[in-house]
């Protein structure tokens, strides 16, 4: 009997933990499905949709945020890390290292933004080159951290006032 009574605990702990799980995944989905209460297979079979379309616009979004970077510097890739084509073949065949520039940009208010960039520093482009393409968009610098990493990478964390941004 007490071996029945606990196995009847276990199973109704199992089956709350499943329940709060599913109505967590629930409440990620997006609002049009929030309007009926799903069952446990339909909210899975919603999630299983669900994450492809979230997949794909991760993807949508850091392609235009590249596009994004390239027309703010009105550069190419190759320039944006302040080198030319010849050396940038020349360096890619002689070294492994990730020339890339990696960047991200937040905003902190409506007018108030943070732009982080990171480069290696053979490649790096200087804070003097990078601050003119920002202030021609209508960004004023409030405020600029540079750090160098030991790994051969700059980053730039920079604040700027948006007055006119293009």
């Amino acid at each position: 009997m007490t071996k029945k009574l606990n196995h009847n605990a276990n199973e109704r702990d199992r089956r709350k933990k499943i329940n709060c799980l599913c109505s967590s995944l629930r409440s990620l989905l997006p609002s049009t499905d929030h309007m009926k209460k799903l069952s446990i297979p339909a909210t899975v079979s919603h999630v299983v949709k669900y994450i492809p379309e979230l997949q794909q616009q991760v993807e949508g979004l850091m392609k235009k945020k590249e596009e994004l970077l390239l027309r703010i510097c009105g550069r190419d890739e190759g320039d944006i890390l302040g080198i030319n084509k010849e050396s940038q073949t020349q360096n890619a065949a002689t070294n492994n290292y990730n020339s890339s520039c990696v960047s991200s940009a937040s905003w902190i208010s409506d007018n108030e933004l943070v732009i982080h960039i990171s480069s290696n520093k053979i490649h790096g482009t200087p804070l003097s080159e990078i601050l003119p393409c920002f202030e021609k968009d209508g960004l004023l610098l409030l405020n600029a951290f540079t750090f160098e990493s030991f790994g051969g990478r700059i980053f730039y964390n920079l604040h700027f006032q948006v007055l006119n941004f293009k």
